[in-house]
C-alpha cells in the first residue's frame, strides 16, 4: 500500500481558492488549528487560497482565525463561538457588518446532507424544520412527499466537501487514524469529503484499530500539538489562558493583525 505522508506545506496547497473547506473536531476540542495556521501563513505570502466556504459542525478559534485573516466567504455551522470563553470575536466582527454570507445551519440539516452524501443520493429527508420559518431562509432546502404515507419531509441537500482537515491522536503511514471517543461528525467528513487530510499528533508503523481507515485518506501531516490551544484529550487539555488572551486582545481586524504578528 501507497505511504500518504506529507509536509504542511504540501497539505495546504490541496486547498484551492473559493473551495469548501470542512474542518473537524468539536467546539474547544480536536481542532486542526497547526493546519489553519499554515493556511494562513501561505495565504499571507501568496494571496491564496480565499474565497473559501467553511464548513464546520461546531465552529471555534480554528474557524475564526480564518475569518480574521479574510480568507472565508461563507460559514456553514450550527454554532460559532469559544464556549465559556465568549464569543468568536473576528466572525462576530463580521457577521454583525454583512462581511460574511452566513448559512443558516441546524445539527438537522447539517447531518442530513453529509447522510445524503454518504448515500450516494441528492438529498436526505426528515422532519426537522418542519413548521418553523426555517424553510424561508433556505429555499434550497425544499419538501417531498413521502410515496408511502403520504407524509410532507424536509429534503435536506447532500453536502459534499472538497477538502476536509481532521485531527487525530495517532496515524500510521498508509493513513489510518484514531480520533478518540469525541468523534462529532469527523467520520462522516472522512466518507464525504473528496480529499481528507489528517493532521496527527504521533505517526506510528502501524495501529491496531483505526476510526478513519487509509483509503478513505489522502493525506497525513505530523503535527504535535497539532490542536493546540485547544485540547486534544487524553494528551493535552485545552489551554484557557491562551483561548482568554485571545478573546481580550482580538476585537476588529486591527487588534486580530496585531495578535497574528505576536504569535
Amino acid at each position: 500500500m501507497t505511504e500518504k505522508m506529507m509536509t504542511m506545506d504540501e497539505a495546504v496547497r490541496l486547498v484551492k481558492p473559493g473551495c469548501l473547506l470542512a474542518l473537524g473536531g468539536m467546539t474547544n476540542y480536536r481542532r486542526p488549528v497547526a493546519f489553519v495556521r499554515a493556511l494562513i501563513r501561505r495565504f499571507q505570502q501568496e494571496g491564496e487560497p480565499g474565497g473559501l466556504t467553511l464548513l464546520a459542525f461546531t465552529a471555534g478559534l480554528e474557524s475564526d482565525l480564518l475569518v480574521g485573516a479574510g480568507m472565508v466567504r461563507k460559514i456553514r455551522s450550527c454554532y460559532f463561538g469559544l464556549e465559556i470563553f465568549g464569543l468568536a470575536p473576528m466572525y462576530t466582527y463580521h457577521a454583525n457588518r454583512g462581511g460574511l454570507d452566513v448559512v443558516e445551519e441546524t445539527e438537522a440539516s447539517l447531518a442530513f446532507g453529509l447522510r445524503a452524501q454518504m448515500a450516494g443520493v441528492g438529498f436526505m429527508p426528515g422532519r426537522g424544520w418542519l413548521g418553523t420559518d426555517l424553510p424561508r431562509l433556505r429555499p434550497d432546502v425544499r419538501t417531498v412527499v413521502d410515496p408511502y404515507s403520504g407524509e410532507e419531509l424536509m429534503a435536506f441537500p447532500a453536502i459534499r466537501p472538497d477538502v476536509a482537515v481532521i485531527h487525530a491522536l495517532r496515524a500510521d503511514r498508509l493513513g489510518n487514524a484514531q480520533i478518540g471517543n469525541n468523534r462529532g461528525v469527523d467520520e462522516e467528513l472522512a466518507l464525504t469529503s473528496r480529499q481528507v487530510l489528517v493532521t496527527a499528533e504521533e505517526v506510528l508503523p502501524e495501529l491496531s484499530q483505526a476510526d478513519l481507515v487509509g483509503p478513505l485518506v489522502h493525506g497525513i501531516i505530523h503535527a504535535p500539538r497539532g490542536a493546540a490551544p485547544t485540547s486534544c484529550h487524553p494528551l493535552y487539555a485545552l489551554d484557557g489562558q491562551q483561548l482568554l488572551d485571545y478573546t481580550t486582545r482580538v476585537s476588529d481586524p486591527e487588534s486580530f493583525q496585531a495578535y497574528l504578528q505576536s504569535e
